[in-house]
């Protein structure tokens, strides 16, 4: 089974999951070891493996150290084309379709085809969707584009129903790193009761409340980063409370 198998049968059965976002610039080997085995513990379901720009060359070892020490899939997040590796299990062909900057949208995917064409990495495209946190996030500031306001629920839906029909297999909505607020439980909600592809969502979740109503909303996918950074324990209470929210839907 392909892990974009595994995430629509998930989806199907309203069975929840809990992603680590792992930026690499962020940690040293030995934290990435020991969130590996946490992670192990906890029964976190996947790995996102990326950030909005990698300037210390880790990406290949941190992808090495983190499947030496489970056997959690270990998916691409890439904030761009530089952020490939063959040691990972899939990548998210993101298409950030909330802006309108074309080299977000299309440009860089060209640059990128040819390398995944030969690879072994599992393509799964997703339609990326930058929603408004309260703050200038690095993704926002990276991509040069505008995020959706968290109050216009209406222009949510639309987007998320027009990247359904160009053939995106994920949606993703996304505060961003480090964000003030997390994605509008009413967004979440009004966005996957419009679309049949599954739905991740992260930013701004700082505490497993937090992760266990998003998931309750509509996401199926939790997405955590900075949240564990500074409290390697979190990771199993997040996963508790994102695992939780299967049994209420």
């Amino acid at each position: 089974m392909t892990i974009y198998q595994q995430l629509i049968s998930q989806s199907g059965q309203s069975k929840k999951s809990l992603a680590v976002l792992v930026d690499p610039d962020k940690l040293l080997n030995g934290d990435v070891e020991n969130i590996a085995i946490n992670a192990a513990k906890a029964g976190v379901d996947y790995f996102f493996v990326g950030g909005s720009l990698l300037v210390n060359n880790e990406l290949d070892q941190c992808i090495i150290t983190l499947k030496a020490n489970s056997k959690i899939p270990v998916i691409l997040f890439p904030g761009n084309t530089m952020q490939m590796s063959r040691n990972a299990d899939a990548i998210l062909f993101l298409s950030l379709i909330s802006g309108r900057n074309a080299e977000m949208l299309i440009g860089r995917h060209v640059i990128a085809a040819p390398y995944l064409k030969q690879s072994s990495l599992e393509v799964i495209s997703c339609g990326y969707m930058l929603v408004d946190s309260g703050k200038t996030t690095a993704v926002q500031y990276m991509s040069n584009t505008v995020p959706i306001p968290s109050d216009k629920l209406d222009i949510a839906i639309c987007t998320a129903m027009a990247g359904e029909m160009l053939g995106m297999k994920l949606l993703y909505l996304e505060a961003g790193s480090g964000a003030l607020n997390s994605v509008p439980l009413a967004m979440i909600e009004q966005v996957k009761q419009n679309i049949t592809i599954p739905l991740i969502s992260g930013g701004g979740l700082r505490t497993p409340e937090q992760a266990n109503a998003a998931a309750i909303a509509g996401a199926d996918i939790i997405v955590i980063g900075t949240a564990f950074e500074k409290n390697s324990g979190l990771i199993s209470e997040m996963a508790d409370a994102v695992h939780k929210a299967s049994k209420r839907v």
